[in-house]
């Protein structure tokens, strides 16, 4: 994989962990970090190696959203002077679907979350399959501050978090919550003192790991296919993923562990 300079990636075994790594800037979002992210999933989406993907973050804070300095006087000042642009909306696709990937990987994904998590740093927790938040963490959507809105895919994924009453809530006043309230409301899947929150992580991207893959894929597949296609056509996604499982030699060895009275050892195949 290329060598980055705003993130990093790691890989032990089946699991891998990418760390936001400006540090110094809060890991806010330039657009070299856009590029970086994209790269990377380019590379992690047909990894079917894969299990789990831990997001985590270097320094005091997960991410404080688009940097400021960098972001609007980059791309989105580029956007603005292209609105009249045929190829606009196009540009606009690009930067806002940058966390499209970590969805469409093979494995479920982690976002451990601290210290903030603000605009598109909470869009990308919610682009991952779960949250483990620390208590210092505080997330919102703050972007109706600065007359624009969450376009990273809030308006898509936090409605199927949350539900769509508190997803409004929080695009439309732009509040920033803490960890319980985000724990109250479905957001956080878990809350852990700051000091445990890699390791509640790791235990929580082992138990994924240790799963089997292509069940685990399979389930991910219906349940997104349940939001995204009419009642009938995810059912039947539902079903297909089943046949896969029912016919692989992942199937045949947990009959057989069962048989044999020991832990099955998945292959993914």
């Amino acid at each position: 994989m290329s060598a980055y300079r705003t993130i990093r990636y790691e890989r032990s075994g089946h699991i891998g962990t990418l760390t936001l790594a400006r540090p110094d800037k809060r890991n806010a979002l330039n657009p070299l970090m856009l590029q970086e992210l994209a790269e990377l999933g380019a590379d992690l989406v047909p990894d079917q190696s894969l299990r789990c993907l831990v997001v985590a973050a270097e320094g005091p804070s997960f991410s404080a959203g688009i940097d400021l300095v960098e972001g609007l006087a980059g791309m989105v000042a580029e956007l603005t002077e292209r609105l009249t642009d045929e190829h606009a909306l196009e540009l606009g696709l690009a930067a806002a679907g940058t966390f499209n990937w970590i969805p469409r990987l093979g494995c479920p994904s982690i976002a451990a979350v601290h210290g903030h998590a603000i605009g598109g740093g909470m869009q990308l927790a919610a682009a991952c399959d779960f949250r483990v938040l620390a208590q210092s963490a505080r997330v919102g959507l703050t972007e109706t501050r600065y007359g624009i809105l969450p376009d990273m895919g809030a308006t898509v994924r936090l409605p199927r978090i949350v539900g769509e009453s508190r997803a409004r809530e929080l695009i439309l006043l732009g509040d920033v919550i803490d960890a319980a309230e985000a724990l109250r409301i479905g957001f956080a899947n878990r809350v852990v003192e700051d000091a445990e929150l890699a390791s509640a992580a790791a235990d929580l991207a082992a138990r994924l790991a240790s799963q089997p893959p292509l069940a685990v894929r399979g389930a991910r597949r219906a349940i997104d296919a349940a939001w995204h296609r009419d009642p009938d056509e995810s059912f039947r996604v539902a079903v297909d993923e089943q046949i896969s499982c029912l016919a692989s030699d992942d199937f045949k060895e947990a009959r057989l562990a069962m048989a044999e009275g020991r832990a099955p050892r998945w292959r993914g195949r």
